[in-house]
């Protein structure tokens, strides 16, 4: 999952980084709204984590503006502000859940999950295709009821392609999902680490679409 951050409290934001990388998210973090703009118009996220009040101004106006020119990535707003005007406010401006701080890091992953299940259509955490069922929220892997253990970055990978079941997904969108800006990609990572899923899973649950990609098959 790729993450936009724009938070401007240093610790906090290196805080939340840390905890969701560790769970293999990709996560890209700012401190101001003009960063936040040049980022989202050149990459596609899972979601944006938004501060309101920030070093170059008041992201609520902003988030109105981009969901008027056509954002749709959910956004859940991360703040102090904690009246109940603020949170129509934020609400009203488009964003799909609203946090207060001080928060607790394991409620912004289940927020994050939550918002991003209803945004991929499912209408719980479990997921079952086939002879798959995954937890989204408990990143635990099942196949013919066999709990199967995974790292942080294969969990990542399959949650691609389970919120996707049966389409194709490039390896470049794999990729943008498993590193931030700034971190080097050797160019067979993703085929490493499709190719430990396939051991762990058994080989014919992950196709290949030749030049295309990858998809989750039901068998």
């Amino acid at each position: 999952m790729r993450i936009l951050l724009v938070e401007d409290e240093t610790g906090l934001a290196n805080a939340l980084s840390e905890h969701l990388e560790l769970q293999g998210m990709a996560v890209d973090a700012f401190d101001q709204l003009r960063q936040a703009e040049l980022a989202i118009r050149t990459t596609e996220y899972d979601i944006v984590l938004l501060d309101l009040q920030l070093v170059d101004g008041d992201a609520i106006p902003w988030l109105k503006k981009r969901r008027q020119v056509g954002l749709v990535t959910p956004v859940i707003v991360l703040t102090a502000r904690d009246q109940i005007s603020d949170r129509i406010a934020g609400l009203d401006a488009g964003a799909d859940d609203y946090v207060i701080k001080p928060y607790d890091l394991d409620e912004v992953s289940a927020r994050i999950q939550a918002v991003t299940r209803r945004g991929a259509g499912l209408a719980t955490n479990a997921v079952t295709y086939g002879r798959v069922t995954a937890d989204l929220q408990k990143r635990s892997l099942e196949i013919d009821g066999e709990l199967i253990d995974l790292t942080a970055r294969e969990w990542s990978i399959l949650e691609t392609l389970i919120k996707r079941p049966g389409h194709v997904v490039s390896k470049e969108q794999i990729e943008d999902r498993l590193y931030a800006f700034g971190h080097e990609v050797e160019s067979n990572t993703v085929e490493v680490y499709i190719s430990r899923l396939r051991k762990k899973m058994g080989k014919d649950l992950i196709k290949t679409a030749r030049g295309l990609g990858y998809r989750l098959e039901a068998e």
